[in-house]
């Protein structure tokens, strides 16, 4: 019999304190963090190191690590062709108070700044050259990993039945390619003016056009971007699979549990209306 897992206990990063938490990171790396650069998000604390480098912690329930762990930034390490910062190590011990796992990495800085909303139209020709050749790189590798997109191990089953709730018009939902794939692949995990892609946590193997969909649906709100997306991922967004993913994503806009003032919900109801016509097409 499989052993129930504690009650999960809810933290917020951004309220909760976070004092023993950096001490211990700084003993087990041999750093020192610099308060001033403390970034807090909900579940991540991140902040620049003594030694020029830079810290991410996540704090991530039990539930959400069985399986294939949770080093996915380690494990990216190995990864060729793919613009990444630099791994130097991590740490990673439990809470079983909170049910939960927690995991620090240090890795060099990054080499510009996230991508912001105002900027995201004036990308130059050779950041989405090195957007293309990394995530054709990532996608002809192999691993053992299993994507977690949202912190949920993605499978044919989970496919399926988000599909079939939101669009029962599709009949056929069986996925027929699987490739690496970064799984959080939006504007906020990537770097500008020079392209890095990183938050390697929840990579691993995924349905074909997993990363094109998502940046492609991350860009709905601004249509422009959304068809630029399309033009340069076109040989995955129009792949069966690729349409599929594409769904896969709506779902999380249009589906019976979103947000119906979602900004994307007119131009992604559009989407989805043709997305489905050509797939019933053939």
């Amino acid at each position: 019999m499989t052993a129930s897992l504690p009650t999960v206990t809810s933290i917020d990063l951004r309220l909760q304190p976070v004092d023993e938490v950096l001490e211990r990171v700084e003993r087990a790396l041999d750093v020192r963090v610099e308060p001033e650069s403390l970034v807090r998000k909900r579940r991540t604390v991140g902040a620049r190191t003594d030694r020029g480098t830079w810290v991410r912690i996540e704090r991530r329930p039990l539930g959400k690590v069985r399986g294939q762990g949770w080093n996915g930034t380690e494990c990216a390490a190995v990864l060729d062709g793919v613009a990444k910062p630099v791994w130097f190590q991590g740490v990673s011990w439990s809470d079983p108070p909170g049910a939960a796992m927690w995991r620090a990495d240090e890795t060099e800085l990054l080499p510009g700044e996230p991508v912001r909303p105002d900027s995201v139209l004036v990308l130059s020709e050779e950041w989405w050259k090195a957007l293309n050749s990394s995530l054709d790189a990532l996608a002809g590798q192999r691993t053992t990993r299993v994507a977690t997109p949202d912190t949920v191990a993605i499978t044919q089953a989970g496919v399926t039945a988000a599909i079939k709730e939101t669009f029962p018009a599709v009949s056929d939902t069986t996925i027929g390619e699987w490739a690496p794939a970064h799984a959080d692949l939006n504007w906020a995990n990537m770097t500008t003016p020079q392209f890095c892609l990183f938050d390697w946590e929840d990579w691993g193997m995924a349905p074909r056009g997993l990363d094109a969909a998502w940046l492609w649906g991350n860009s709905l709100v601004l249509p422009e971007l959304a068809e630029r997306v399309r033009r340069e991922r076109q040989r995955d967004l129009e792949s069966r699979d690729g349409k599929l993913m594409s769904l896969f994503f709506c779902t999380k806009i249009l589906g019976p549990h979103a947000d119906p003032g979602d900004p994307r919900r007119g131009l992604a109801r559009i989407e989805a209306d043709r997305i489905v016509a050509d797939l019933r097409a053939g």
